[in-house]
């Protein structure tokens, strides 16, 4: 029997907003969160509205919301069938995988559009990871992912022939953390991911519960380019997952000074292409913590298409902490707002590149920042 969840007060909670607004109640019991489903990272995407509003920025989320309103986003959790009993091909039709079909209780179909523009996970081939399944309700059942074959292409909608014929990880009642009722709670494995894979692919996920017939399915988009788990296309720049692996001790003192001195001098061949005018993107990532401290870093991309001359991040703090000490930029901070500036010699970014600042932090370790952004400005 499904169980039924109010789940605007979690939206408000998620967005900080004191104002209640109350909407429908969902039947909901999870998706893919690492890698990000559709569904998930077009939610996340969202956040930033005011009075409860979810109002996505990434164009195909927006798109998504064009087509299927904004109910599945209220309800990002719920793309299933009751009466699924784990089929897949032959039940569910060609180009409407991402959707589970028609015959779920929402229309999620604005989500099997074939774009390249959907906020997708870095990853590496092979690399060992850490998968993530919310569990708003927990029920026993079977996880399993697949991966999209080589020729696959983002630009048709997904067919079952699109997809490698077995999954490439498995999983029967994994153990869950934290909820049921919660955004954050989840069904949690480890498994490798597959091999010799790159440039963007798509992960298939399908939930089978063994106490019903009711299954549920998902489409996560990634790109193999040796990511180890950013996201990108999310709020308007970039975030990461929490690390696979957290640090297994603290370290006996906090460090006093980065792990390895940030240049004293410009290097010595700027880059070779001349800076555009492009946009940005900023990756954040934990690399370190201990007890009252951590330290991170921020990777800042310049688009494939364009160099950058010069770039500022800005993020702000989802708690009390504070910034201590940067490397390789410029920073300032105004209350839990820091912006980040390049240094003089590595404002300069060839189109497709990247280049690294790091820092020091006090407080609570935050996995993930809130309104991460990058611009040329």
């Amino acid at each position: 029997m499904k169980k039924r969840f109010l789940y605007a007060a979690a939206v408000l909670l998620a967005t900080g907003v004191g104002v209640t607004v109350l909407q429908p109640a969902a039947e909901a019991h999870g998706a893919m969160m690492v890698p990000g489903s559709r569904t998930y990272f077009c939610w996340k995407d969202g956040l930033s509205g005011t009075n409860g509003a979810i109002i996505p920025k990434n164009p195909a989320c927006a798109a998504a919301v064009a087509q299927s309103g904004t109910t599945p986003l209220y309800n990002w959790f719920a793309v299933l069938r009751s009466d699924g009993g784990g089929r897949m091909a032959g039940f569910i039709p060609d180009g409407q995988l991402c959707s589970g079909g028609t015959g779920g209780p929402y229309d999620f179909t604005g989500y099997n559009l074939a774009r390249n523009d959907w906020p997708q996970t870095h990853l590496t081939a092979g690399a060992s990871m850490r998968f993530d399944y919310n569990d708003w309700a927990k029920h026993p059942g079977t996880f399993s992912l697949y991966i999209t074959k080589d020729s696959w292409s983002p630009t048709r909608p997904l067919a079952w022939s699109d997809l490698e014929s077995q999954p490439f990880s498995q999983v029967v009642n994994p153990p869950s953390v934290g909820g049921p009722g919660t955004n954050d709670g989840r069904y949690s494995w480890t498994g490798n991911l597959p091999s010799g894979k790159s440039g963007k692919h798509l992960i298939y996920s399908v939930w089978s519960r063994s106490d019903s017939q009711e299954t549920f399915y998902g489409c996560s988009d990634v790109v193999f380019d040796g990511g180890n788990g950013e996201v990108t296309g999310v709020g308007g720049g970039g975030t990461t997952t929490p690390p696979t692996s957290p640090p297994t001790s603290p370290p006996t003192s906090p460090p006093t000074s980065p792990p390895t001195s940030p240049p004293t001098s410009p290097p010595t061949s700027p880059p070779t292409s001349n800076p555009g005018n492009g946009g940005c993107t900023a990756m954040y990532n934990v690399t370190g913590s201990w007890t009252g401290g951590f330290q991170g870093q921020v990777m800042v991309h310049a688009p494939a298409g364009a160099a950058i001359g010069k770039w500022t991040v800005e993020w702000t703090w989802p708690g009390s902490q504070t910034l201590t000490q940067v490397w390789s930029g410029t920073a300032t901070s105004s209350g839990s707002l820091v912006t980040v500036k390049n240094a003089s010699w590595n404002g300069s970014i060839p189109a497709g590149g990247d280049t690294t600042f790091g820092f020091l932090g006090s407080g609570a370790t935050p996995t993930t920042v809130n309104n991460l952004t990058c611009s040329t400005a």
